[in-house]
This record gives C-alpha cells, sequence and structure tokens, in this order.
C-alpha cells in the first residue's frame, strides 16, 4: 500500500512540472513562432556643402630650361661648374679658346685707327677745295671728287667699328656664361673638344625648378558634365580664391607640403586623347621636385550645396549604373540608384539619388534575404587595431 501511494505522488510532482499548454507560457510555440528581424549596419544620410575634388595625373616641368650652347667655333679648354649644382646668371660655365678672336680683334682695331687717318686726310682735302671751288680756283669734278673721298672715309671707319664690335662679341662668346639661375646638370662635352663647328653645339643644361610647372590633364567630357551641371544649378563654381589652389600628391602618396596655383587651362582639346591641358604652379625651395616626376593633382573646381557622403562599402557599383539599399520606416530594403562624383577622404560623393535623413545599409548585406524587413542599427568604422604592445598586455579582467 505504501509503494503505491508513493507511485501516485510522484505521478503527481511531474504533471505540476510540466507546462500548462497556455498561450503564455514560453516553452510552447517558441520554436513555431517567427524569427526576429536580422541587424544590418546603417547610415542615416545628411545633406552637405562639399567640394567636388578631381584627383588628376600630371609630370612636373621645370619653369625655364636654357641650354647651354657654343656660339663660337674653337677647342673647349676648361669646365667652369660641378655639374648638378647650382648657377647663378652670368655665370663663366666653360671656356673656349679665344686666341684667334682676340687677333681677329687686334686687325679690327689697327684697320678702325687707319680708316679714322683716312678720314681726317680726306675731310681736310674736302674743306679745302670748298672756297676754290666758289673762286672758281679748281674745277667742279676736283670738290665733288675731294667730297665723295671724304664721305668714302666715313664709311670705311663705320666698317671698322662694326668689326671691332663683331671681333669683341666673338672674344666674348668664347667664354661661355649661363643664360639664367638655374641648376646645371652634366656637362655635354669634355675638354678638348672641338665645339661649334658649323652649329651650335650642346654644352648643358640649365633648368629653374624654384617654382616648378606641373603640367596635368582633364578629360573634355568630365569638364562638359561639370558646366553642364553648373548651368543647371546642380553644381556651383568655385569662383573664391581658394578654388585657384591645387594640391600636389607625390608618386609614393604623400602629400607635398607646399599649395599650388592653377594658372593655365588649354583653350582645344587634344584629339588623340579627348583631354584638356591644365598648369599648376607649386613652389619648390628645397628642390623636393624634379622635372619629370610622375604626380597627381587634386583641385577643387565646383561645391555641391547638397551632396551625402557615404562609406564606400555602402554603394554596389557595376558598369551601367551605381546603386545603394536604403531602409524603410517599415524595415523593408529597396535598391535606390545614385549618381556619384568622386571620393573624399576615402568616401563617395553622393549627388543624386538619395533623400535627407534615410537609412542607407552599410554592413550586414548577407543578411537581407528578399523583401523580408531588417532591423537598422546605427554603423560605426571599425576601430583601428591596438597596438602590439597593448595586445600582447595581460588582461584586466579577472
Amino acid at each position: 500500500m505504501l509503494a503505491k501511494w508513493s507511485a501516485f505522488g510522484l505521478l503527481t510532482t511531474l504533471l505540476c512540472a510540466c507546462p500548462s499548454g497556455k498561450p503564455g507560457s514560453p516553452a510552447v510555440g517558441a520554436g513555431a513562432g517567427a524569427p526576429p528581424a536580422p541587424e544590418v549596419g546603417v547610415v542615416t544620410t545628411s545633406f552637405a556643402r562639399v567640394g567636388l575634388i578631381s584627383e588628376l595625373p600630371g609630370r612636373t616641368e621645370a619653369f625655364r630650361v636654357a641650354q647651354v650652347r657654343a656660339r663660337v667655333a674653337g677647342i673647349l679648354l676648361k669646365n667652369q661648374f660641378t655639374e648638378g649644382s647650382d648657377v647663378m646668371a652670368d655665370q663663366p660655365l666653360f671656356q673656349i679658346d679665344a686666341a684667334p678672336y682676340k687677333a681677329t680683334l687686334g686687325g679690327a682695331q689697327a684697320n678702325l685707327i687707319k680708316a679714322q687717318a683716312n678720314l681726317a686726310q680726306a675731310q681736310a682735302l674736302a674743306e679745302r677745295y670748298k672756297p676754290l671751288a666758289e673762286a672758281h680756283a679748281v674745277s667742279q669734278q676736283e670738290y665733288v671728287s675731294a667730297v665723295a673721298a671724304f664721305k668714302q672715309a666715313q664709311a670705311d671707319v663705320a666698317v671698322a667699328q662694326a668689326n671691332i664690335e663683331t671681333a669683341q662679341l666673338n672674344v666674348n662668346y668664347a667664354a661661355v656664361r649661363s643664360p639664367i639661375a638655374g641648376r646645371i646638370g652634366r656637362a655635354l662635352v669634355t675638354e678638348g673638344a672641338l665645339v661649334g663647328q658649323g652649329e651650335a653645339t650642346p654644352l648643358a643644361l640649365v633648368q629653374q625648378i624654384d617654382p616648378m610647372y606641373v603640367n596635368f590633364t582633364q578629360s573634355a567630357s568630365e569638364v562638359m558634365r561639370m558646366r553642364s551641371d553648373m548651368a543647371s544649378g546642380k553644381l556651383q563654381s568655385a569662383q573664391t580664391s581658394q578654388a585657384a589652389k591645387v594640391q600636389l600628391l607625390l608618386e609614393d602618396g604623400s602629400v607635398y607640403s607646399h599649395t599650388g596655383q592653377l594658372i593655365f587651362s588649354d583653350l582645344t582639346v587634344d584629339a588623340s586623347t579627348g583631354q584638356v591641358t591644365l598648369r599648376a604652379k607649386f613652389p619648390n625651395p628645397k628642390g623636393l621636385l624634379l622635372p619629370g616626376m610622375f604626380v597627381r593633382i587634386q583641385s577643387q573646381q565646383a561645391t555641391a550645396a547638397q551632396a551625402v557622403l557615404l562609406p564606400q562599402q555602402a554603394v554596389m557599383r557595376t558598369g551601367e549604373s551605381d546603386s545603394v539599399k536604403v531602409v524603410s520606416a517599415d524595415g523593408k530594403v529597396e535598391t535606390r540608384k545614385v549618381k556619384l562624383s568622386g571620393q573624399q577622404a576615402g568616401q563617395w560623393i553622393v549627388l543624386e539619388g538619395l533623400k535627407d535623413n534615410e537609412q542607407v545599409v552599410v554592413e550586414g548585406f548577407q543578411k537581407m534575404k528578399g523583401d523580408a524587413p531588417v532591423k537598422p542599427v546605427s554603423w560605426k568604422p571599425a576601430a583601428a587595431p591596438d597596438a602590439p604592445a597593448s595586445s600582447a598586455a595581460p588582461s584586466a579582467r579577472p
């Protein structure tokens, strides 16, 4: 009898422990209910005034370039500069053998003295014949001949003076000087070479590299599209003093410390490339920029009054269009086509396709299934990884 009552009590205890099966019971229907909406990271759009910065390829070019050439023929005697150094304007660079030209100069000076003596004699004869011709003491023909001889002597003096100037120029040209101030390259000839024989022999190249030009190109279609957007009011022309300023990125990606100024825009389009050439000028006091370097130019040419900045991963790009995923108020996700205008600080600049205060999906694309609703949560950029020293430190958590 005791065993029977014990079995009855155990059965009662088990029945009391079982869930009642009512709708509010957490154990019933838990597996059959709808799963929670997946969370996706979103950013909320906000219109802002954004300067549209174009990044364009370019190459550096010396501000001034002068080819040093031999203007007289002769043997090169010596080189008077250090290759790769800075030279001043009119600084002696090469010395050509000037002995033949000095001899020619001496002969020209002697001819001038002779011509001056003949001039004095002819002048005296013409002056003496003038009153005699008036008194008919000499024939008129003799007086005319005396006057003609005087004028001929004057011409001989002028020719002799011109020959002296020419000879002096040749003597001066034998000392080859720098036409401009700048940095000189390597010598193109060595001592003992015969230069200037038949043509002006190149001797060296001097380039002024402070300031420095940067020539870069921009697509003509991009220029026309930007002008069209300005005309329609979508963009505003950047006509402030800051608009003429441009930044330079070096080959290693670093930003050049000095700001340049846009000074030139070509009026014609290259028929072979469809590009328009532009030119900027940059200070180069330390000579960091060298002619022929490949660089990139960042130039602000327009401003968008109502633009949206989005993280790069939020935009899906295809060959046909660009689009984003937008979460509506009911949690549904729709695809929205957008119009981009380059990047700024690692973010896409969206000009069209979005409204203010909309939620754009940045993270969690793999969680979205068809038309199923999602739960938007605020997205934050991933924090930078800790330094190795801090990551190796022991945890303070017990």
